[in-house]
Order: C-alpha cells, then structure tokens, then sequence
C-alpha cells in the first residue's frame, strides 16, 4: 500500500508535466510543419514567375497575397473579410502573460491540415504577416503556444518583426523582439514568440 501510494504521489506530480510538454512538441510540430510548406510555396513562387523576389514575382497586394494561398495551398474554409469561424473570436485570445491581443487580418483561411490564419499585406518593410493558428478555433488560444505572428519578407524569407527591411533577423534581435512584445504585460504588440523558437533551435523554452 505504501509503495502505491508513492506512486500515485510521484504520478499526480509528473503527469501534468508530461502532458504539458507533449501539448507543447505538438503545437511546435504543426508550427514547423506549415514553416516548411510556406517556405516551399515561396520559393515555387517566385521560381514559377522567374523571379528573385516576392513583389517581383507579383506579391504586391491583398488580392495576390489570398490568390497565392489558394494556388500554392489547399484551403478548406475561405473565410473572407471575417475571423469567425476560421478562428476564435478575437476576444478570446491572449498573449502568454494574460493580456488581450489583436487579430485582425485583411483575410482570413483554414488549410487542410487544420491550421487556421489570417492575412495582412503590408508590401513595406515585410510583404506579409500571417497570424497563425495551428490548431483553428480550438484552445488555449495563447500566443506563442497555439497562435503565433509570422512575417515574410522580400526575400522570401520568414522570420519574425525586425527592424530593417531584411531577414534573417539577428540572434539579438529576436531575443529582444520576445521580451518586448511576447511576454509583455502591457502594450498591443504581441509578436516575438516565433522569433524566439527560431533562436532556440525550434525548442518552446519560455
């Protein structure tokens, strides 16, 4: 009886870990996979249009930035103008510390894996953001675990908001970046937390 009870002592003290750590590697593991889809969709792109740029190659505004994604992904749920149901209501989504954060996006689509994002093209110093949602409507709806802001540059490289017109960001940068904006309790800004699994070697370390 004794050793049962030390187990179920040792068992209610780990399992929440392990199953923390588990939901943890699995929102990492979609992250990374849409990671490599974009990333191969960019460079399609741009080689289908004999380009070595995204504006080159045509991305220069909101209406080529949603007929990309319908090309080069499959898309199960077009959302247009409106978050709902591609993603939760924007009132349910908070940053790690607790505090409301913003969604809104120009477009909004659900792809075949089940990620869910919208889109803004900006055209300045990134092309495009992309507020991504790994697992759609589902929970916790936290950014930097299951919702992450994503920016794609010139280059067609995707990295996190820097302050130059060029990416990669620098390992500084991005360390910064989350500290500001990630974890803040205070402000509106809430990217920095891809930047900071990019540095950590695709690890979710915070």
């Amino acid at each position: 009886m004794v050793t049962l009870g030390i187990i179920g002592v040792v068992s209610a003290m780990t399992v929440p870990s392990l199953m923390q750590n588990y939901q943890r590697q699995s929102y990492l593991t979609q992250l990374h996979k849409f990671y490599n889809e974009l990333s191969q969709a960019l460079v399609h792109y741009q080689t289908d249009n004999n380009a070595l740029s995204l504006k080159e190659a045509g991305l220069t505004s909101q209406e080529n930035l949603n007929a990309f994604f319908k090309n080069y992904f499959k898309i199960v749920n077009d959302c247009g103008t409106t978050q709902t149901p591609c993603l939760a209501p924007a009132s349910e989504y908070k940053n790690i510390a607790g505090r409301d954060i913003g969604t809104g996006c120009s477009s909004y689509m659900t792809i075949a894996s089940g990620a869910s994002f919208g889109l803004k093209y900006t055209g300045g110093k990134y092309v495009f953001a992309i507020y991504l949602d790994v697992n759609g409507q589902k929970g916790p709806n936290i950014a930097g675990r299951d919702i992450f802001a994503i920016y794609i540059y010139n280059n067609g490289l995707i990295d996190d908001n820097g302050s130059e017109n060029i990416a990669p960001l620098t390992f500084e940068e991005r360390e910064t970046s989350f500290n500001e904006n990630c974890i803040q309790t205070t402000g509106s800004t809430w990217y920095g937390c891809f930047g900071k699994i990019l540095n950590d070697n695709w690890q979710m370390t915070y």
